[in-house]
């Protein structure tokens, strides 16, 4: 709990700071997303930050890393949609920035290339460059960088979400999901999903803030992406099927071919996320931070509507005791911080 407390008061100083410096962007349309985004994914900051506690000493520069890298990650997700005219090719050079701050090799982009706007202030090239430090004082950060780079890569689907044509969106995801994992039995909606949560990039990232061995970084990996990175996204989207409807939103859930199969396939991947964690060394520590990130989306308002209460219930059965006890804990974050409905 000492380490907890911490770690969310550093955050909230870091936050704190990039708000300060969000702030001062000259561009009001990007100085709307990126004040947006610090607001509405507070708890994707926080949920980021907790992955802190997984080396056993106490690591300042991994906890400003984790922070600054998620920040990146939502802000361009708010940058692309409002560029959605422009073209998947605008969202590709968009998030050139989250493979540029976990490579320290690469010349900076011009992330702003093909954008209606690009007077931001230095912001998002102090966010990467905030980030490339941090990956510098890494003890194995030579060992997960191509695992960075490969997961940042992949990172790039994120481009096509925002698509404004549905049938072409659907179309490039599928073709994306072939052509990138052409062995795998998930599904492309599944596949695609995992590739759009920075939570692989973030196990990395905290991997690396101690020595390990290449067998481990693999292994820790492939957990990350898929098993968890699906189930997380797809809960996202399952609790947000009803407003994601209303607004016209791609959402995840809807490619299953029925609500039932849905939560059952949901189920299934919060299940064996836990079954593979727990054969991981240390792996209470990924299990709490596992069992947070999925108790923080069924703490939302819209998992206690009738309409999903039952499989809500069915959720944190899948998964388990720490989930159950932490689902009250976050649900009274939410409404302290007022990201109950988010």
């Amino acid at each position: 709990m000492r380490e907890l407390g911490w770690g969310l008061a550093a955050v909230s100083c870091e936050v704190h700071a990039w708000r300060s410096h969000a702030r001062t962007i000259p561009d009001p349309t990007l100085r709307e997303d990126a004040l947006d985004s610090l607001a509405r994914k507070r708890g994707h900051t926080d949920g980021a930050a907790l992955l802190w506690t997984i080396p056993k000493a106490r690591h300042t520069n991994l906890l400003r890393l984790l922070v600054a890298y998620e920040i990146i990650w939502d802000f361009l997700d708010g940058v692309n949609e409002r560029g959605a005219p422009a073209g998947q090719v605008n969202g590709r050079q968009l998030h050139l920035a989250l493979l540029d701050a976990v490579d320290t090799s690469r010349p900076l982009a011009k992330y702003y290339r093909h954008h209606l706007a690009d007077d931001d202030g230095g912001y998002l090239r102090a966010l990467v460059e905030v980030c490339r430090a941090g990956c510098r004082t890494l003890v194995s950060y030579p060992a997960i960088r191509p695992l960075l780079a490969r997961e940042a890569c992949n990172a790039q689907v994120l481009a096509i979400n925002h698509d404004l044509d549905p049938r072409r969106r659907d179309a490039d995801l599928r073709i994306w999901a072939t052509d990138a994992f052409p062995d795998t039995t998930a599904h492309w909606f599944e596949l695609t999903g995992a590739a759009s949560a920075s939570l692989t990039i973030h196990a990395l990232f905290a991997l690396g803030a101690q020595p390990c061995d290449r067998v481990t970084l693999e292994r820790v990996a492939g957990l990350y992406f898929l098993w968890i990175s699906a189930a997380t996204t797809m809960l996202d989207s399952y609790v947000d099927q009803v407003e994601d409807r209303l607004n016209g939103d791609h959402s995840y859930v809807s490619h299953y071919c029925t609500p039932a199969h849905a939560v059952t396939h949901i189920r299934e991947l919060i299940r064996r996320s836990f079954e593979e964690i727990r054969a991981l060394r240390d792996g209470e520590r990924h299990a709490v931070i596992v069992a947070c990130m999925i108790a923080m989306y069924l703490a939302k308002d819209s998992a206690r509507t009738h309409d999903l209460d039952a499989a809500t219930g069915s959720f944190i059965d899948a998964g388990g005791s720490l989930t159950r006890l932490l689902r009250p804990v976050l649900r009274m974050w939410r409404i302290a911080y007022s990201q109950r409905r988010h």
